[in-house]
């Protein structure tokens, strides 16, 4: 990232800090993959509760606040997951630079996956047969029909 070591992880501390407290942050797509590295250690860490697992992600972090947060709120919502904390979604480029920009957030905190349903995945087939099954549809009723007045 073009930073050197001191600067890069005094940028990855303030960032872990701020996706701890906000649960979800906008960034570029080489910063959210650092992160990414940096943070999910530090919430395995914060499923033990010991002096000692706090001691050691306060000197990554070196915030009280971020710390309560992460072995409060976040430790019990991630209690059960084996891995995999956080979620990166592409928002496309920002215009000034071309910098692929992303979401990096806490995967058990958006309430809005979690309960949107997936839905099926639509294909060109698909779409194309859906029309002919409904022509076809129609024109077997209207045989019936055509069957029907005829036999009376």
């Amino acid at each position: 990232m073009s930073r050197t070591a001191d600067h890069r992880n005094a940028m990855l501390a303030n960032m872990a800090i701020s996706l701890i407290m906000h649960k979800r942050i906008t960034t570029t797509l080489a910063k959210a993959k650092a992160l990414k590295k940096y943070v999910e250690p530090l919430i395995t860490r914060c499923k033990e509760d010991s002096t000692n697992s706090r001691r050691v992600v306060f000197s990554h972090l070196q915030n009280k606040e971020a710390l309560k947060e992460l072995f409060g709120i976040v430790a019990d919502k991630v209690g059960e997951r084996p891995g995999g904390y956080t979620r990166i979604i592409k928002l496309g480029t920002r215009q000034g630079d071309a910098a692929q920009i992303c979401f990096i957030e806490l995967v058990d905190f958006n309430e809005n996956m979690a309960k949107a349903p997936k839905a099926a995945k639509k294909t060109r087939r698909s779409r194309k047969a859906a029309p002919k099954a409904e022509a076809a549809e129609e024109t077997v009723v209207a045989e019936e029909q055509k069957v029907e007045e005829s036999a009376e």
